[in-house]
């Protein structure tokens, strides 16, 4: 399957072109036919999975000439890290779609359309092996999601998706630059031109220009995670955006921002990363976010906002395990980043379903909902379980792992982790409680019908993950190994010697510990 990751990502395009022939007066073949071109989507990524091999670098390569005079090429390929990103874009995007069937009623081949542009985006972000071709899919995916927000959201649409774009196109500017120096560099250097991401490792940046460009990458990857103070456009974006679009934006899209960070700004710039006037401002910036993000969910009204501000303090957790640049800091993080795809995905489902019921997200219009609604109910703290970071569940996973690289730096990273944690714990189950727990305070509630079976079909393959990775993580740690030890050495070359650590880049038989988890 020489072409497999071709494949995946043009499964979307290719399903544009019948969504257009479709009737309009026909929404139910339309719903049909976007959900089917997700499905085999997401099919299409599984032997990535089986076939992947944890001992090697990336895989599934392709490399054609695409724009040859400036040394851009259609590049592609994975790593263990990118899989995991490529799978669960392409299950979420499922997911997204079909808990779309009942709540989007007009202009779906828009609506349907839009969407699969933007899972074309996303999968070749995860995919590109060439920074001109990543660029290009980063700001496909501004389009679709401005969009999305823009025509099938709630009454501050226009603001917030406006306020999206401004954002992030600001960020992608400046990442831009960042990409052009090392393009210059590289001609500079070695004289040629090249975007291709391997060459562009070689490249050594005078340490004048390194700083400049390192805050550069930061800025746009920053503004993607969000990082404080960076954020306020996300829970707007969140808030306004339809179900489908929140899930998107949780699962995915921020991901790009903590992808962007393990994959350029550490291994690209490795003097300028562990340096500690640079690690100071970041840590300090994500233990804000820890705690910030949390305190603040705990004073929200809105059911929806309460998840959103989540995000920002979970996602403090990726960042701060990134920049920890050790072995279990990092595979912390990306253990978490797929964790929090799958748990805040979940709650934005949850929000979803009483959202088209009642059509209000107003916390205090709740309560009680377990006496109408068991196994929503039963979902509901599932989700909240497992973003809370409780065993056995995905979030305790990630979010001990992190802990341990903190720990490993500073006992104050590893309290900051531990406040958030608490914090956490605290709104989440203040949430659960004033919602689904008690007497039923409101009439509207008394007639509300529990999940039906579409809705049950898009929580399983959630509910799998949160207890798969939870109980056997094994298998994704050791899928990341390779890729993980690939920064560790760039940033802090010799680590696991000094360390006496096992090392995926090294022969088996001359590791001093076998153990292939972090």
């Amino acid at each position: 399957m020489d072409h497999l990751l071709s494949l995946v990502l043009c499964i979307p395009l290719l399903g544009l072109i019948p969504l257009f022939f479709l009737p309009s007066s026909n929404p139910k073949l339309i719903k049909l036919w976007a959900n089917f071109v997700f499905l085999v989507g997401f099919l299409a990524t599984l032997p990535l999975w089986f076939q992947f091999d944890w001992r090697a670098d990336y895989q599934f390569v392709e490399k054609v000439p695409w724009i040859k005079s400036i040394g851009a090429y259609w590049n592609l390929g994975v790593d263990g890290y990118a899989m995991l990103l490529v799978i669960l874009t392409a299950l979420i995007g499922f997911l997204s779609v079909l808990c779309s069937w009942s709540a989007i009623n007009d202009r779906l081949k828009e609506y349907y359309g839009w969407f699969m542009m933007l899972q074309f985006g996303m999968l070749g972000v995860f995919a590109a092996r060439d920074f001109l071709l990543f660029f290009v899919f980063w700001e496909l995916t501004l389009i679709p999601m401005y969009f999305i927000i823009a025509i099938w959201g709630g009454q501050r649409r226009g603001y917030a998706s406006i306020k999206f774009v401004i954002y992030t196109l600001a960020g992608s500017v400046l990442m831009l630059l960042g990409i052009l120096a090392f393009y210059w560099q590289q001609y500079v250097q070695f004289h040629r031109l090249t975007f291709d991401m391997s060459a562009l490792l070689e490249t050594k940046m005078p340490p004048e220009m390194a700083w400049w460009v390192f805050w550069a990458f930061f800025l746009g990857f920053a503004v993607k995670v969000p990082m404080w103070p960076l954020h306020t456009w996300l829970p707007d974006a969140h808030t306004e955006a339809p179900t489908a679009g929140s899930v998107i934006l949780a699962g995915i899209l921020l991901k790009m921002g903590t992808y962007g960070f393990i994959r350029f700004s550490l291994p690209m710039l490795p003097e300028t990363a562990r340096d500690p006037k640079v690690l100071g401002i970041v840590v300090a910036l994500s233990i804000i976010a820890i705690i910030y993000g949390a305190l603040v969910s705990l004073m929200q009204k809105d059911w929806k906002k309460l998840v959103a501000y989540s995000s920002v303090s979970h996602m403090g957790f990726c960042t701060l395990g990134i920049f920890a640049l050790n072995p279990a800091g990092i595979a912390g993080s990306i253990i978490q980043q797929i964790n929090h795809g799958v748990s805040t995905g979940m709650l934005f489902l949850i929000v979803g379903v009483v959202y088209e019921r009642r059509h209000t997200r107003e916390i205090a219009e709740y309560g009680g909902l377990f006496r109408v609604m068991p196994i929503f109910t039963f979902i509901f703290l599932i989700a909240a379980l497992s973003s809370m970071g409780l065993p056995p569940m995905n979030g305790f996973i990630g979010e001990i792992t992190i802990i341990k690289g903190a720990f490993e730096m500073s006992f104050w990273w590893a309290l900051a982790c531990g406040i958030g944690i608490a914090l956490g714990a605290a709104y989440l189950l203040w949430l659960f409680q004033r919602t689904m727990l008690g007497e039923l305070k409101n009439e509207k509630n008394k007639h509300l019908k529990d999940l039906n079976w579409r809705e049950i079909a898009y929580f399983t393959p959630l509910l799998i993950l949160v207890f798969w990775i939870g109980l056997g993580p094994r298998p994704f740690f050791r899928v990341i190994s390779r890729s993980v030890a690939n920064v560790v050495e760039r940033v802090r070359p010799g680590y696991y010697f000094d360390h006496n650590m096992y090392n995926p880049l090294l022969p088996q038989e001359v590791q001093i510990d076998k153990h292939p988890d972090f």
